[in-house]
């Protein structure tokens, strides 16, 4: 698997940038400089993402979220401690 997060990905399993094996994986989301754990969706090329609004729900059950915009950073969580291993010695 590449150590590269896709442009898009979606935590929703209704949006056609959902992978599961990708969010296995744990996906780190950093917008405008501060870590979120609340992301559903983001895409870099296009600088937002999709922020759960609390437990808010619409009328289908979905969550609301809100879709803010600015610069994002992602990385894969599993790869988060493999860049430090070899500079030990």
């Amino acid at each position: 698997m590449s150590d590269t997060p896709p442009d898009r990905l979606s935590a929703n399993p209704g949006s056609p940038y959902y992978n599961e094996a990708l969010l296995e994986r744990g996906v780190g989301v950093r917008f405008k400089g501060v870590e979120k754990t609340n992301v559903d969706e983001y895409c870099i090329s296009e600088g937002w993402v999709r922020v759960t609004a609390g437990t808010a729900r619409d009328r289908k059950g979905n969550l609301v979220t809100l879709k803010l915009s600015g610069p994002v950073e992602v990385w894969f969580k599993d790869t988060e401690g493999k860049a430090d291993e070899g500079k030990g010695d």
